[in-house]
């Protein structure tokens, strides 16, 4: 069945990004690309993905900018208040408003693999605020920021369900219950 994740990694102390939108502190840390919980394995059971327009920019800007191809081949929304430049031969999709028609047309563009919400924490959470989040895989750098952009700003009861290590950080795995009261 498919399920709809956010997988990201965080600081310690609940951070995505800093307040920059930079993520020096992420690429700077150590990880076993073919660890527990690594992107590789996870992204073979993607099938559709869902991401913020500041992930979306930062990908252009930090990536795309310096010579890196789009590395997804899965159909991929990005959420946008305006307008961004596509890259070429990607399939994007570009969406405003309300995020349940785009869970229903990437759900459906997934068929039996899932749909990974990419970024940001806003965006992870208007999933949730709809009762479209499924489960968070998050991967804690050691690492605080003091100040960035959230993990994810909603208030939600989460049901742990695997934890492991993956050199430096600590991986688990959540699934949504629901909102807290």
């Amino acid at each position: 069945m498919s399920r709809t994740t956010y997988y990201t990694a965080t600081t310690l102390d609940g951070f995505i990004a800093d307040e920059h939108h930079s993520l020096d502190w992420l690429v700077t840390q150590d990880i076993d690309p073919a660890g527990p919980m690594n992107h590789n394995e996870f992204i073979e059971h993607v099938g559709a993905l869902v991401m913020g327009s500041s992930t979306y920019q930062w990908l252009l800007d930090n990536h795309i900018s310096t010579g890196g191809t789009w590395d997804y081949q899965q159909p991929s929304w990005v959420l946008t208040s305006r307008d961004l430049k596509p890259v070429d031969g990607a399939d994007i999709r570009f969406a405003r408003g309300d995020i349940r028609p785009v869970h229903a047309a990437a759900a459906a563009a997934a068929g039996t693999k899932d749909v990974w919400v990419v970024g940001g924490g806003d965006l992870a959470g208007q999933f949730a605020d709809h009762g479209l989040l499924d489960d968070l895989i998050v991967s804690f750098a050691p690492v605080t920021l003091g100040a960035g952009k959230p993990l994810l700003p909603r208030r939600l009861d989460l049901r742990l369900v695997e934890v492991t290590r993956n050199r430096a950080f600590a991986c688990a795995r959540y699934d949504v219950v629901g909102p807290r009261a």
